[in-house]
């Protein structure tokens, strides 16, 4: 019997190439929703925020709408029976994390809000721990207790009285309700049209919050017409729209699909220092010595609290 040829050998692409690719994707994402927070910051109120929010979620849920209107006509989104949840959805991830954000804005940071939002998976463990979806273990409690004192030391600035007495701790306030919002939105919006993709699902997510978001908005209209339309409005409704919105959704969604669930929330870490780094470029608002020890603080205890 003649020997066997030799098999032709298989190429597969190198590991640090993929993962090369996964870093790049995890930084263009957190860029993309650290832009959000420096948008509100920049903006510091010359742009009615829940304007802004309206017209960012519309653009959102109009750029991702074939994705929803597909599921829907395949039958993975009955909008008959989630139409409550996606309207609760959309009230607690987009309504409340658009224009109170906005306006916290005004007297508090970028740097202040990406770590305050960054203290949400810590929320996430909580409420599943009182729901009882979720057992806290020693490690975990560790984690919730360093990330709470993180987020305490920046909201304070090491003195407590400044809770009270600052105006931007209200700011600082305002962000951890849109916080405890997302945290809401996190636990809820997976179990909504749970067969349909994440993309479908934050069209109709989007449409939901920019629907919460049309009587104050309305009211901004009505009240000061020429700060609502006007250019600069204009390009932050786009910008908001597109680079935060269309763009950071669809490249977490591809990085869900690409590397999984686990390996695509490591946008949490890169959230928050692509958001410092942002806000000192453009801005010229460099981190702080307590944001860096509260921001690891923060991440640190994430880090532990998601672990098993």
């Amino acid at each position: 019997m003649d020997a066997e040829p030799p098999k032709a050998q298989v190429s597969h692409p190198a590991k640090g190439w993929e993962d090369a690719v996964a870093l790049t994707g995890f930084i263009l994402v957190a860029v993309g929703q650290a832009s959000n927070q420096v948008l509100a910051r920049g903006l510091a109120g010359s742009v009615p925020p829940f304007s802004l929010a309206f017209f960012r979620w519309s653009i959102i849920a109009i750029g991702l709408a074939p994705f929803a209107i597909a599921a829907i006509r395949d039958g993975k989104i009955p909008l008959a029976q989630n139409l409550w949840p996606i309207l609760a959805a959309g009230f607690l991830g987009m309504f409340l994390c658009g224009g109170p954000v906005y306006i916290a804005g005004i007297t508090t940071t970028a740097i202040h809000i990406a770590l305050i939002f960054a203290l949400s998976p810590i929320m996430v463990l909580l409420i599943s721990a009182a729901l009882g979806i979720e057992h806290i273990g020693p490690l975990q409690w560790l984690g919730t207790a360093l990330a709470l004192g993180g987020a305490l030391l920046i909201v304070s600035g090491g003195h407590l009285e400044t809770l009270t007495q600052s105006s931007a701790a209200w700011g600082d306030l305002l962000v951890v309700c849109a916080m405890l919002g997302w945290s809401g939105y996190t636990l809820l919006q997976s179990r909504v049209a749970p067969r349909a993709s994440l993309l479908a699902r934050v069209s109709l997510f989007s449409a939901a919050g920019a629907l919460c978001s049309l009587p104050p908005a309305l009211q901004e209209m009505w009240a000061a017409p020429a700060e609502v339309f006007n250019t600069r409005a204009f390009e932050a409704y786009v910008f908001a729209g597109l680079v935060p919105g269309l763009i950071a959704y669809a490249g977490f969604a591809w990085l869900g699909a690409r590397f999984g669930s686990v390996r695509s929330s490591l946008v949490l870490y890169v959230a928050p220092v692509a958001s410092a780094l942002l806000s000192w470029i453009i801005l010229g608002e460099p981190p702080k010595l307590i944001h860096l020890v509260g921001g690891l603080l923060i991440l640190g205890g994430v880090w532990a609290s998601l672990r098993k």
